[in-house]
């Protein structure tokens, strides 16, 4: 559509998730039109990413040294591992300041369509991590989609002889949600995990 290194750049922003053709060409007129030493630091921002930042060899999230400050935090709890599909599920869980245990990344779920088996993703590290018998739960925290149910239903299968105890954070209704916006998976496991209130 545009000649030369404009749609060059539209073409390399529309590679990125959730940047469809629009957004990438509103990036790309923005970034022209910005300050030269804004597009600088930009520039300069994604060039360290790329040399800075690499994955913890124990957990799978990101971190620029060997480990990541989580693992590397001694007051973390070591029995607990919560399950992430990818290292912005780590971000979010540690939003909400309630988790003190540690993560495994997995770095994605089983998708078959997709062509992403259990092979693809980071559960033989997962077994390592527990086979020296110091985690006593695992937290299942894939996303509560087909793939995400898919992934912790064969981990929960797989790590079922160890013993240890494997939980799912319950699902269900939003805070501030209304019942008749709500689809049916949702309502419905609104109701399973529903708790007695102490009045």
């Amino acid at each position: 559509m545009y000649e030369g290194v404009i749609q060059d750049l539209i073409d390399e922003l529309g590679q990125l998730p959730g940047v469809g053709p629009k957004g990438a060409q509103r990036i790309a007129f923005h970034l022209v039109s910005a300050d030269p030493a804004d597009v600088r630091r930009l520039a300069s921002a994604l060039l360290e990413v790329l040399e800075r930042v690499k994955f913890c060899r124990t957990c799978g999230n990101v971190a620029e040294d060997d480990e990541c400050r989580i693992c590397r935090d001694p007051r973390r709890d070591p029995a607990v591992i919560c399950v992430v599909e990818e290292p912005k599920d780590v971000a979010a869980i540690e939003k909400i300041r309630e988790f003190r245990g540690r993560y495994h990344v997995l770095g994605g779920a089983i998708s078959p369509i997709d062509g992403v088996g259990p092979d693809d993703l980071r559960i033989s590290q997962l077994m390592t991590r527990l086979s020296d018998g110091t985690v006593t739960e695992l937290i299942l925290a894939t996303d509560p989609n087909l793939e995400g149910e898919a992934t912790a239903a064969y981990l929960a299968r797989l790590v079922k002889p160890m013993g240890l105890r494997v939980t799912r954070p319950a699902s269900g209704l939003p805070v501030g949600g209304e019942l008749e916006y709500a689809d049916e998976v949702t309502l419905g496991r609104a109701f399973e995990g529903r708790r007695l209130l102490d009045v």
